[in-house]
């Protein structure tokens, strides 16, 4: 068995964030130190790296942190993934990381990698300046690598994204008034997943898979908008980001949501990262800043500051039906959550 290394990298908020930014990173920090004390019992090295917005590049990041270790297997994570992977779960990205020369990597998921093994003795020092993990796999799939994923496990693809993805994975949340128009809305739409006579819409990245629960476990019955998945993995040159929904709102404006939306459904789940792509292109530092979002999935529209996104959370927190607002997390696996079933 070869050393292995966990690799945990944890997004510091700006010295001038607000409350919102700095409790979601609280919550994240959390999640790490937990992975950390996981990790170390499985028989890895756990180290938790800071980061600064600004920084160098992730593929130049994990080079040189590749580099103070070489020769050892490595298990490269954020401070916001998996966090409801079970000690099993940790221990089988241990013995992924440990095997060495041609061993298979081990992701979460192949197609949007939140975590992922990378054997012992891989040439770290050729990866190129990608700029975040959800891209490793393809790169050791186009080194001829073989690479295993483990995306039958749902829990396995709830990623903190967003202060709304800590609350739908019972972390916190519960009783801190800030949550209270989502918790609202959450309630809402159980109830109406209840009615045989009802419908929800769930539009953004969703999977096959997530529509197929839905399908089994819910009274309701889904209208779906699966729109821009491999969004964070988008290849040069490939096309610009589109969204159904989009071109209605580019039509009608942010401020019709509500009514465009009670048009289709009795409830609605929305992935506004879609919209922003839409609106703004796949680059997030041209999207609003991360506080206006966080504000935006909590429902709270007077402390978005970008008026687009603004008049978009108002329409979506005024509609006659229920609404929630977020990324990946919530129209993937957080409906799972947020409908009632543990993660096995």
């Amino acid at each position: 068995m070869n050393r292995v290394v966990a690799i945990i990298l944890h997004a510091v908020p700006d010295p001038g964030a607000g409350p919102r930014e700095a409790a979601f990173a609280a919550a994240r920090a959390a999640n790490a130190a937990r992975h950390a004390r996981s990790f170390e019992a499985a028989g890895a090295v756990a180290r938790i790296v800071e980061t600064r917005a600004g920084g160098p590049p992730f593929g130049a990041r994990l080079r040189r942190l590749a580099a103070l270790d070489a020769g050892a297997g490595f298990v490269v994570l954020g401070s916001g993934s998996v966090p409801l992977a079970s000690p099993a779960d940790r221990r089988a990205f241990v013995a992924a990381a440990a095997v060495a020369g041609n061993g298979a990597a081990l992701t979460n998921n192949r197609y949007s990698s939140d975590i992922v093994a990378i054997p012992a003795r891989v040439a770290l020092a050729e990866l190129p300046d990608v700029a975040a993990d959800n891209g490793l796999p393809r790169w050791f799939a186009e080194r001829g690598h073989e690479v295993r994923d483990l995306r039958a496990r749902w829990r396995l693809q709830v990623d903190l994204d967003s202060p709304l993805d800590v609350l739908l994975a019972g972390l916190a949340g519960r009783d801190d008034p800030a949550f209270e128009p989502v918790r609202v809305a959450v309630a809402r739409i159980r109830t109406t997943t209840g009615d045989a006579g009802a419908e929800l819409l769930v539009a953004g990245r969703t999977s096959a898979a997530t529509l197929a629960w839905l399908e089994a476990a819910t009274a309701s019955r889904t209208r779906a908008l699966v729109e821009e998945r491999g969004l964070r993995t988008a290849g040069a040159g490939q096309r610009p980001a589109r969204s159904a929904l989009g071109l209605v709102l580019d039509r009608e404006g942010p401020e019709a949501l509500g009514k465009v939306l009670a048009d289709l459904a009795d409830a609605a789940v929305i992935d506004t990262r879609v919209l922003l792509a839409h609106r703004l292109g796949r680059d997030e530092s041209g999207w609003p800043p991360a506080a206006d979002r966080f504000a935006s999935d909590l429902l709270r529209h007077d402390e978005v500051g970008d008026p687009w996104l603004r008049s978009l959370t108002k329409a979506a927190a005024e509609a006659p039906i229920p609404v929630l607002l977020g990324g990946h997390t919530l129209v993937g696996p957080g409906l799972r959550l947020m409908l009632g079933r543990r993660a096995p």
